[in-house]
């Protein structure tokens, strides 16, 4: 029986990092927008999020993704 584990490392790259910040805002920015009644501020937030999903998706063009060239990887 092999305990070995191959873990892709979802989640764990800048590129995932800064997307994940910048939606996290956008919701809860959203959600604020949503309770007060603000329906062009709960679109502009849903429009941020989109903008965090082409961040990073940019990021891990440029190389910031998991097993990218810009990365290094943990010695676990």
């Amino acid at each position: 029986m092999s305990t070995e584990s191959v873990e892709p490392g979802h989640g764990h790259s800048p590129a995932a990092w800064t997307a994940v910040i910048i939606m996290l805002i956008a919701f809860t920015i959203g959600a604020i927008a949503f309770f007060y009644e603000l329906p062009i501020v709960v679109w502009a937030a849903a429009g941020l999020a989109i903008v965090g999903l082409i961040v990073g998706w940019g990021m891990k063009r440029a190389g910031y993704g998991v097993g990218g060239a810009k990365t290094q990887p943990k010695g676990h």
